[in-house]
């Protein structure tokens, strides 16, 4: 397996992560072909992604609760196969209620495993080296964007169903490695209740954690689904000069998962919060000018996804330190907040357009960025405070290393880590 079977494991969990993301990104791209397809609208074909979105949101903590006493291994390749099935059904659906149907099913595929992801990878290193390894696995996400998508939409250019057969592929391949290579893990906690399993979500913290997720992801997703409106000045309506763009906000948001582990890791998910969360908000101020030329709008592709993908590392270590004994539901829920506000971006970014006009929507993106700083700034503190009633609570909030925090429930000590790895 290598001399680091730890980074092995933490690749495979990124491929299947990979093989999400592009699932779920690249709809948009063979949108028109699969409305020629099944004798639909665009517009009804386009369901498909809120289908997708709003099945994930809802589903991931509901499985994450229900499959809370299952062995790790044993759940992420029951999601991967999950996921992997149902996109072979999709590429199979001869109409369009059948299509809808197998969304709704991959959607639960990826539900279950992008959060158990994130938790077993927490498990697998010690709490210093936490935020790079969520950085890792959430990097097949960031990957998607800037590879699988112009790949999966390429493949498709033809026939839609070849990208799902794609999509199909990667989830085979992750499923087989993750099979091969990843030993058991031990089952997170006792048999806990519904009432126990559910105790974080009293939690004040929490909540605002996952609030911060869900404004934050409606302030992106609001700017970035009409990024094409917002720089139209720049490309005067070229492909090939947005084509250029998204290339660069791809590569970056690549960066900026890689950067916000190592950020996280070394000054804390607090400084990491707040200062993305600046970035953010400038960058979206500053979008009516920056749009109306193509230096600008490259500076914007290259410092925005930096800042977002930065703050999509920091929040699920935040989660999982603030109660580590229920991290894979804490991130589940994040991933659903995350995934609520992509969905809700959509009409946040269309409300603001009409009231605004196509330059200054941004605008509404960055007062909701604002808000996020301020509940970010209210609910986070400098300084290591032990967390009571929640078990192996720690602060979300100071370096790793310095509150010395809880492991994830499965990774009792060194020793322990050195099994799982």
């Amino acid at each position: 397996m290598g001399r680091d079977p730890v980074r092995l494991r933490l690749l495979l969990l990124a491929l299947g992560t990979f093989a999400v993301g592009t699932d779920t990104m690249v709809m948009a791209g063979i949108l028109g072909r699969v409305a020629d397809d099944l004798d639909v609208s665009v517009a009804a074909a386009g369901q498909m992604v809120s289908v997708f979105a709003l099945a994930y949101a809802l589903l991931a903590p509901a499985l994450a609760t229900l499959t809370a006493h299952w062995r790790r291994r044993r759940l992420l390749l029951t999601a991967l196969a999950v996921f992997t099935a149902a996109n072979a059904l999709s590429a199979l659906a001869p109409d369009y209620p059948t299509l809808l149907a197998t969304r709704v099913l991959a959607a639960a595929g990826a539900a279950l495993y992008t959060p158990t992801a994130n938790a077993v990878a927490t498990a697998l290193v010690p709490p210093e080296r936490r935020g790079r390894a969520i950085a890792t696995v959430l990097g097949g996400m960031t990957v998607a964007t800037a590879l699988g998508v112009p790949l999966g939409t390429y493949v498709g250019r033809a026939d839609w169903r070849l990208t799902m057969w794609l999509v199909v592929a990667l989830g085979a391949v992750a499923l087989l490695g993750l099979a091969v290579f990843l030993r058991e893990l031990p089952t997170p906690a006792q048999a806990l209740g519904l009432r126990e399993r559910l105790a974080p979500l009293r939690e004040g913290r929490i909540v605002a954690a996952v609030a911060t997720t869900f404004l934050f992801f409606v302030a992106f997703q609001a700017v970035y689904i009409y990024l094409a409106i917002a720089m139209r000045p720049a490309t005067g309506g070229e492909a090939g000069r947005l084509s250029l763009i998204l290339l660069v906000t791809g590569v970056t948001s690549v960066a900026g998962s890689w950067l916000g582990g190592r950020a996280v890791d070394r000054w804390g998910v607090r400084t990491v919060l707040l200062v993305a969360g600046s970035v953010a908000a400038l960058a979206f101020a500053a979008l009516p000018w920056l749009g109306l030329t193509m230096t600008g709008a490259l500076l914007y592709a290259a410092v925005s996804p930096l800042a977002g993908w930065a703050i999509s590392v920091a929040q699920p270590h935040r989660l999982a330190s603030l109660s580590p004994a229920h991290a894979p539901l804490l991130i589940s829920l994040n991933s659903s907040a995350l995934y609520l506000g992509m969905a809700a971006g959509g009409g946040t970014g269309s409300l603001a357009m009409s009231l605004l006009g196509e330059r200054w929507f941004p605008l509404v993106s960055t007062v909701l960025a604002l808000a996020v700083l301020a509940l970010v700034a209210a609910t986070t503190s400098r300084r290591p405070a032990r967390r009571r009633g929640l078990p192996g609570g720690s602060s979300a909030n100071c370096r790793p290393a310095a509150c010395g925090g809880g492991r994830p429930a499965g990774a009792s000590s060194s020793a322990g880590r050195a099994d799982l790895g």
